[in-house]
């Protein structure tokens, strides 16, 4: 059997930056997970800013390393559009202007395929001799014993941690089983996803696009674009209207780019070049439990993703260096209990909280298009709210503007 201080299960991008800010601290771990890297993962693909901030706090060689990759493109930004076409551009940094050349020195939002990103954070990984990763390894048993978890897997895997840091995704287990957390229809999206090719009139800065189209509502249509000329194009919508609306999501985006009359234009030159490939999305709207005894939940598997963008590798990363900070904190302390690791769930909801029910807010206005068409409207005259959603993708700490109500008086009355 393996003895660790540390078992992180899931080496996605959550469980990469547990694993990544233990090894900073000098604190040894094993990561294990039931896929051989790389691996495809069904997801938007959008990398927002908070990606490079949450890489340079764990370690800023990775971040540059990540700068340098060649396998995405720069995102300057995304692209809101209302039920009644109007349309917002929003930088992913607050100071983003499409005028000014020189913005283009310093890209903090990409777009790159899963395949590529969480292999290039498994890479890193590989770089750290305090890490030991075993892909291809299922594990399908947790102990709890008095001095620890006992992790049993497939190819004879078995190890003794004294503490679990869960980032297995959205399917987990552990969290349905263990941390009591089930999926719930109203704080869930369904989304498909598929890869096309050549389609017609992406920004010229790469911003990613959110349609926020009648017939989808709560829920969007995206086009992400990729290198080479590819773009990631899918559906994302509430599971409960799904439910209730007897929706085909992968019906639905077909007809939108075959009889939309603004996306049959831009998709008459396009190919799919994919299957349509569909996905469960976690989110973040409601603060749930996300440690116990010897565990805390990182990235999907605590259910955090952002209820109106979808995006959820920023809150991965943030989660999972949450998570090693506090382990790193309950081992000093020799102490794992689950009082003493509700200081996770506190920090993650102390750094993310304000964001998250900002988001979901939003999220419950798009429910009514006339509302939202005028946000939108006043959003475009309204340079504090983009700055606002600016921040939302540049930085994850807002709390000092989302406490106070007078922001939103001021919102409401456009000054």
């Amino acid at each position: 059997m393996l003895e660790t201080k540390v078992c992180i299960v899931g080496a996605g991008p959550a469980g990469a930056a547990a694993a990544l800010q233990l090894a900073q601290l000098g604190i040894e771990c094993i990561v294990v997970d039931k896929a051989v890297f790389p691996r495809d993962k069904v997801c938007g693909d959008g990398l927002s800013g908070k990606v490079i901030t949450a890489l340079n706090r764990i370690d800023p060689a990775i971040a540059t390393r990540l700068k340098e990759a060649n396998f995405k493109v720069n995102s300057w930004g995304v692209t809101f559009v209302s039920p009644g076409r109007h349309s917002l551009d929003v930088g992913y940094r607050p100071d983003y202007n499409s005028n000014i050349e020189n913005h283009k020195e310093t890209p903090i939002g990409y777009v790159c395929k899963r395949m590529d990103f969480d292999n290039f954070l498994v890479d890193e990984i590989k770089r750290r001799p305090e890490i030991k990763l075993l892909e291809g390894v299922t594990v399908d048993k947790y102990e709890l014993k008095e001095d620890g978890y006992i992790v049993t897997g497939s190819k004879g895997f078995q190890a003794k941690a004294q503490l679990l840091i869960i980032a297995n995704g959205a399917h987990s287990s552990f969290t349905k089983e263990v941390a009591n957390i089930t999926m719930e229809p109203k704080h869930y999206v369904a989304g498909i996803r598929a890869y096309y090719k050549n389609v017609n009139g992406n920004n010229a800065d790469n911003f990613i696009e959110l349609h926020f189209l009648k017939d989808l509502l709560p829920g969007y249509f995206w086009i992400f674009p990729l290198p080479n000329g590819e773009a990631n194009v899918g559906v994302g919508v509430l599971s409960e209207a799904v439910r209730k609306k007897k929706m085909n999501l992968k019906k639905s985006m077909l007809d939108i780019i075959a009889n939309d009359p603004v996306f049959k234009e831009r998709f008459k030159d396009a190919a799919l070049i994919s299957n349509i490939e569909g996905y469960g999305l976690p989110l973040g709207s409601k603060v749930r439990v996300i440690s116990g005894e010897r565990y805390m939940l990182v990235g999907d598997a605590a259910y955090l993703i952002d209820p109106f963008t979808g995006e959820g590798i920023g809150n991965g990363l943030y989660s999972g260096r949450i998570a090693a900070l506090k382990a790193a904190d309950a081992l000093k302390a020799n102490n794992f209990s689950a009082a003493q690791l509700a200081a996770y769930d506190a920090e993650v909801y102390r750094v993310m909280g304000p964001e998250l029910r900002l988001s979901h807010r939003l999220q419950k206005l798009i429910k009514y298009p006339w509302l939202f068409n005028t946000l939108m409207k006043v959003s475009s005259r309204n340079k504090q709210l983009q700055e606002l959603l600016s921040c939302m993708f540049y930085e994850v700490d807002l709390r000092k503007k989302l406490a106070k109500p007078s922001f939103y008086v001021k919102l409401l009355f456009n000054r």
